[in-house]
């Protein structure tokens, strides 16, 4: 399956409280992973500011699934799900130290300075080569926050 890696090491100043990774530096480590992307598919850095487009994630998804510690090895896969002329889905794997830690599923969009724009045929090209029509999508895609309370009822938060 056509996929992207990217690797880091979780440094000292990620950690939390509790002594794991605290919560923003899995985005980081997700968005680190997108700017990958971006570099591999065409839309880096001479890109932006040759053309003064690039993503602008619209939505985000992350599942919080492992502690991890500090000094543990991280790497991402990313996968390309769908796109269509101005927008692209990705699928980002966190593991830690060989164990699957975290996952973000992303909305983007293909930005200029006059909103959104379809993909140059080169970067098109470029994403699609990273996606596998074949492959369904991983199981948790598209999945959405569950409601709180028995039967789907939220239980309402007390009067202030």
């Amino acid at each position: 399956m056509p996929e992207l890696r990217h690797a880091d090491t979780v440094r000292p100043e990620w950690i939390d409280y509790n002594g794991h990774l605290s919560e923003p530096y899995y985005v980081l480590v997700f968005g680190n992973a997108t700017t990958a992307l971006m570099e591999r598919t065409g839309m880096g850095a001479a890109y932006r500011d040759a053309t003064g487009s690039s993503l602008y994630t619209v939505e985000a998804h992350v599942r919080y699934l492992r502690e991890v510690a500090l000094g543990a090895e991280l790497q991402v896969r990313t996968r390309v799900l769908a796109r269509d002329a101005k927008r692209l889905r990705l699928w980002h794997e966190l593991d830690a130290d060989g164990r699957l830690a975290a996952t973000e599923e992303l909305m983007c969009l293909h930005v200029g300075a006059d909103g959104t724009l379809p993909f140059p045929d080169g970067v098109a090209a470029a994403l699609d080569a990273l996606a596998d029509p074949d492959v369904d999508a991983p199981e948790h895609a598209g999945r959405s926050i569950s409601p709180l309370g028995a039967n789907g009822t939220v239980v309402p938060r007390p009067p202030t």
